[in-house]
């Protein structure tokens, strides 16, 4: 062990010069509670670094005039627990709660978290009822407390503590008589600023406030880990094992899900899957074009007794792609220059650069937005510039009216759909986190997908099924077999409120695909694919009982119903897992927009290498990836 026992009850543990030196820590007394203690020794287990910062959060719940001078311990021990990225927006959650960490203007309505003058954290609305958060200083228990109830997932009926969302909550919790008293104490307490961090009622500006407009927020993974270690340990997660973690390691703070094993690649192996994947689904997509609407009987009429085999002609062409592909090309696009914006200005929101990339589809379409949003006529992207997108292909009428409603980048859709049009277009997540290396974090790439099949589609079903492919994308990117990605995801998806109608989609296509029973029989008791849950279960029951790219999506589109999008899907799928050296010639060749959509995937593998952004010395590169990806 590397460390003495000095006294009982919330014992005090005072390190060896060793451990001191080796976690870089100050010698004080670090408060640990008896059983954990007892715990680690009998283990002969390494030093619980996670307990230690319990311990000195709890400790500096009080107004004991300490705190400030524990805040450094406190953050240097979540740097050590932290995942160690560069995410400017991370989403934590636990049974009953759930914030997202990133970004606030401190000059719009916010509540903040202060002791005394000292700004701990500052919370706005995200636009949907829920919660954002930016901390400035290392989070107390009281403070993790603020943040974790604030968030209380809201009942269906009744809303959040009888109010109507979260937002409405922490602004009646901001008035309550506790933050008077919190605040006599030296403790932390709420504040509600209607008009911006140190502007008063009356519009009187407060000094000692308005200093602290420039302060820098602390990296999102840190106060995730701070949140993390303060409601595991304290008790207030339930304890079920497959939704929360039973003991917190050193260095991870997440919660436990079945992994996959994915494998050790080769860089071109892993390119060949970026490849295969959005090619793959511009060619499922272009097959089902012309059967879309068609019933199986009448396909296998129009096209003999194996259906539709070749392309045919659609929209005037042969190997025409749909609004699907045209979506899943401003997806990647999206990610693409929110990566860019995070470069050179230091600050990006993925949901919101993306929101973003969506409506530059919509007027490729003939439509405009209600809201007031500059392009950038004179920097619109090379994306955009693309003739052949400027052309209609069937687009769902959801995603037209939800983006044409949109008051503001990022907001999530006021309907409740629940179409495919959400779902068929985030493969590109999967691939963007595997290359930022999210291998590990998969819950955070089911968040991001989630949020942005919700931009046009309100209904849980509607986005979380965008939540489950892109983690099903990221997995098989990494190697991993459909099977276990698929164990993850499900994983994940039941944490969700409201995720019975997608797990049940899903299991009955895993249970069909066990059995002999043939594809098109399947395929009618999963669905016809117009929503999402059954959109998405086609396409994953076509990858599991596959044996080739081709036999895959041969399946995917000879159907009643929405054959391109499960053609498109289930090709993001195939064509991650085989790679696109397994997708026949004779189907890439004729391909609409094969070079545009070639080079999208190039530049989703490459764009982590970029050196871009303020201080790169490169002047010519960061003119022609601006000029390529502009940042808004």
């Amino acid at each position: 062990m590397d460390f003495m026992l000095d006294m009982p009850n919330w014992s005090e543990l005072h390190l060896t010069p060793q451990a001191l030196q080796q976690y870089g820590l100050p010698d004080i007394a670090y408060p640990i509670r008896p059983q954990s203690l007892q715990q680690a020794m009998a283990n002969q287990s390494n030093l619980p670094l996670a307990e230690l910062l319990f311990g000195l959060q709890e400790r500096c719940r009080d107004g004991d005039a300490d705190w400030q001078k524990l805040e450094l311990v406190i953050d240097h021990l979540a740097r050590q627990v932290a995942p160690d990225d560069g995410r400017e927006t991370v989403t934590a959650a636990g049974d009953n709660w759930w914030i997202e960490i990133g970004p606030v203007d401190l000059n719009a309505k916010l509540v903040t978290i202060q002791r005394g003058d000292f700004l701990i954290a500052a919370i706005s609305r995200r636009g949907d009822g829920r919660l954002r958060v930016s901390a400035y200083r290392p989070l107390d228990a009281k403070s993790a407390e603020y943040i974790t109830g604030l968030g209380l997932l809201p009942d269906p009926q009744h809303g959040v503590c009888m109010r109507e969302n979260n937002w409405e909550y922490a602004l009646d919790s901001s008035v309550g008589n506790g933050n008077f008293y919190a605040a006599e104490r030296g403790e932390a307490y709420l504040s509600y600023w209607e008009k911006g961090l140190g502007i008063s009622w009356d519009g009187t500006e407060l000094p000692e406030w308005r200093a602290q407009i420039g302060l820098s927020p602390r990296a999102p993974a840190l106060v995730a880990a701070e949140l993390g270690v303060h409601y595991t340990l304290s008790g207030d997660a339930e304890d079920v094992e497959s939704e929360a973690p039973t003991e917190i390691a050193d260095d991870s703070l997440r919660a436990t899900y079945p992994t996959w094993q994915g494998k050790r690649q080769q860089r071109r192996t892993v390119q060949g899957r970026f490849l295969g994947c959005l090619l793959g689904g511009a060619v499922g997509d272009a097959l089902g074009a012309p059967v879309e609407f068609l019933k199986r009987s009448e396909i296998l009429r129009r096209f003999g007794p194996m259906g539709i085999t070749s392309y045919a002609p659609a929209y005037g062409t042969v190997g025409a792609i749909t609004d699907d592909t045209q979506m899943t090309l401003f997806t990647a696009e999206g990610l693409i220059r929110a990566w860019v914006r995070g470069c050179f200005k230091g600050i990006t929101t993925y949901s919101g650069v993306t929101a973003h990339a969506y409506l530059r589809w919509l007027q490729t379409q003939g439509e405009q937005p209600t809201c007031d949003i500059d392009f950038g006529s004179d920097e619109t992207g090379w994306l955009f510039q693309q003739s052949q997108l400027h052309h209609r292909r069937a687009p769902g009428n959801t995603c037209l009216s939800a983006l044409k409603a949109m008051k503001s980048l990022g907001d999530p859709a006021r309907n409740d759909s629940k179409g495919c049009g959400g779902v068929m277009r985030v493969a590109p997540v999967g691939l963007f986190a595997w290359r930022v290396g999210q291998q590990d974090a998969p819950q955070e790439t089911f968040g991001l997908g989630a949020e942005l099949a919700a931009l046009t589609h309100g209904h849980p079903t509607g986005s979380l099924t965008g939540g489950v492919l892109a983690v099903l994308i990221q997995g098989l990117t990494d190697g991993a077999t459909l099977s276990d990605v698929l164990n993850t995801a499900k994983s994940i998806l039941r944490a969700e409120a409201n995720h019975e109608e997608t797990l049940c989609s899903l299991e009955k296509a895993e249970e069909l695909a066990r059995t002999k029973i043939l594809p098109r029989e399947a395929i009618e008791q999963l669905g016809q694919g117009w929503i999402a849950e059954e959109a998405l279960a086609i396409s994953v029951y076509c990858a599991l009982v596959a044996k080739s790219f081709q036999h895959g999506i041969l399946i995917a589109v000879n159907h009643d119903g929405d054959s391109d999008s499960t053609g498109a899907i289930a090709g993001n799928l195939l064509g991650a897992m085989y790679g696109v050296k397994s997708i026949p010639s004779e189907w890439l060749e004729p391909l609409e927009l094969r070079d545009v959509i070639k080079t999208l995937a190039e530049d989703l593998y490459a764009f982590k290498d970029w050196e871009i952004g303020e201080y790169s010395e490169n002047s010519e590169m960061n003119r022609l990836i601006w000029q390529k990806y502009p940042g808004f």
